[in-house]
Order: C-alpha cells, then structure tokens, then sequence
C-alpha cells in the first residue's frame, strides 16, 4: 500500500474491487451496513425509512473526521437502530452526485441475532421493518442501495454470507534500531507508534477478532495491548513470530498462518515487517488466485499499524470471500 493508500476492498467473486487514496476519495463519504438475520432457511434484513428524504434505505451516515469508513459504518448503524455490529464481507460502494459533489457509500454485510432488538432513532428513522431481500428491493426508493443488496443476495447463494474475520496486523511504529541500544525484542513505541497502537484498537472493534496473537516482542505486544486492554482478551504470545525466531525457523510461521483457518472463530495475528513475505506466502496459497493477486507484493508490504481483514465463510467448506487493506488512523 502506497503512502497515499487508505482502503482497498476485492471479494472472490471478482464482484468487487476498490482502491481508495488521499486523492481518489471524494468531497462527500458515508459507510453503512445491511444487517442481515437467519430465519430458519431463509434470511431476512433490516430496512430503514427516514422521513427527512421520505424513503426507505439502509442504516448509514457521513463518515466524522478522524473515522476510517469500517468505523462510520458500524457508528452509523448503533446510532439509527440501536444495533452494535460487528463487519462482515464488503458488499459495494455506491456513487451518485450530492448538492456537494460526488458522494460514495460503504457497505458491508452485518449479521444479528434472533435475540438483537432494533430500535430506531426517531430523529432520523421513523420505522424499521425486518422483510425479505425480494421485499426490500420493492421498497427501496433509490436505484443505487439495489446495488448492495444484489451482492448479500450472491453471497447468501454462495454460501459465503456467515463470515469470520482473519486480521494480519504489522506492529505500529517503533524506535529506530539505529537510536535502540538495548535488546531487539525490547524495542518500543515512538509517541507517533502509541498513538497507531490505540487507532488500531478502536478499528479491531469493527470486526471484534475474539483471540489474540502476537510476536512477543515489545512493540507487536504494545500494539495490540490497547485491544487486550478493551475486551479482556488475553494476548496469546507466539515466539515463531519474532524476527529472531523467524530467520531461525520460517515454516513455524507458515504453520501458525494456515492454523488460522482451521478454527471457526475470528482471530488477529500482530507480527514484524520481515516476517509478511512468509505470511503473504501462505496467503496466497490458501485463496481464490484473483483475489490473491490484491495482496500486497512489496516491501514494506504493510505501514506500521495497517492491517489485512479477510472473510471467511463458516461451514463445511470455509473459503477465504473478501479482503480488506485498511489504515487506522490518518498520517
């Protein structure tokens, strides 16, 4: 990812692939979500009617400063329905011209639970109503929010709608080497580091990974330490994962990477810069070769605190359906 880079989406179905930049995002931004819940065999999803505009939509809002648009999204979400979501697969951006230029909305699929009690927000929403993707597509007023549904509809098909996120995390910004004198593994954060170290606590929320891995080196620890800190997670420490260990032994990293898909639960994984060619390596092999080709293939592959978010389906036959690149926090 460029310096200039903020988000990039694609999804094994080839049905989505977006790369936004400091110079590609425009004048007006906005995140949502369908909110999707299992009724018996079948689904049904959360529409929205908003009496400002008169017409009946997905929750979303305007992105506030200093919010990646995975965070507006799931905001946007507890503050018209009163839901607190965790992401799944991108669905679709949509475009379309606003009094202030062009504007484009996020969406991601949201899964509730039968026991989730929506509520609206009556300063914005009027009614909610939960109904079938075909009764939604009737009731939705504008042309752009089919574009979001089309793709949960293709999804649920597939199979790939029920997700659980995979997250490869590269450690925030430390110390120089060159400025370091004591051991390696006790290398911290810099001012700038601590500060990525809590945006990328606040961004894990989104996607709520419900374990923890880590090199157990000082600075991945400090990095994700702000998350451990929030949930009462406890931060499981992997020595393979530093780099002393790395260059000693690179296939217990492999090994560690593919085990992140053998379990149906979501997971983040914190570990250095010389460590991702293994992890990227292991990537590709065990996702759709299209998709794969979206994964970083440069050095320094990610920033300090950047990460890749992967969706993968749960269920007999679990595949990797979308991937995510996204910073936390602005430069």
């Amino acid at each position: 990812m460029s310096p200039h880079q903020l988000y990039s989406a694609a999804r094994s179905d080839h049905q989505l692939n977006v790369t936004k930049t400091t110079h590609n995002m425009p004048p007006v931004v906005a995140a949502g979500c369908i909110i999707w819940r299992q009724k018996k065999d079948k689904i049904e999803v959360l529409i929205i009617h908003r009496p400002h505009y008169d017409d009946w939509s997905w929750p979303k809002g305007k992105q506030d400063h200093g919010e990646t648009v995975a965070e507006t999204a799931v905001r946007e979400v507890r503050e018209e329905v009163g839901l607190t979501v965790t992401l799944g697969a991108p669905l679709a951006v949509t475009r379309y011209s606003v009094k202030h230029g062009k504007k484009e909305v996020f969406y991601w699929a949201a899964r509730a639970s039968s026991s989730d009690h929506a509520q609206a927000d009556l300063s914005e929403v009027d009614e909610l109503r939960w109904v079938s993707p075909a009764e939604a597509r009737k009731l939705l007023t504008n042309d752009t929010d089919q574009e979001p549904l089309d793709a949960l509809i293709a999804l649920h098909e597939r199979g790939h709608l029920h997700t659980r996120p995979v997250i490869i995390v590269r450690h925030a910004k430390a110390k120089p080497r060159s400025s370091w004198a004591g051991a390696e593994g006790e290398r911290t954060l810099v001012a700038t580091g601590k500060r990525q170290a809590l945006a990328v606590g606040e961004l894990l929320q989104v996607w709520a990974p419900t374990r923890i891995i880590s090199s157990p080196w000082t600075r991945c620890m400090q990095t994700v330490a702000p998350y451990s800190k929030a949930t009462g997670l406890v931060i499981k420490q992997k020595s393979a994962l530093t780099e002393a260990a790395y260059k000693a032994h690179p296939k217990k990293v492999a090994k560690i990477i593919q085990g992140l898909f053998d379990k149906d639960d979501s997971v983040m994984l914190c570990t250095h810069r010389p460590v991702l060619p293994t992890v990227l390596e292991v990537l590709t092999g065990v996702m759709d070769a299209g998709l794969a080709k979206n994964l970083p293939a440069a050095d320094p592959y990610l920033t300090p605190g950047e990460m890749l978010v992967m969706q993968v389906s749960v269920g007999a036959q679990a595949e990797i359906v979308s991937l995510e690149q996204i910073k936390p926090f602005s430069d």
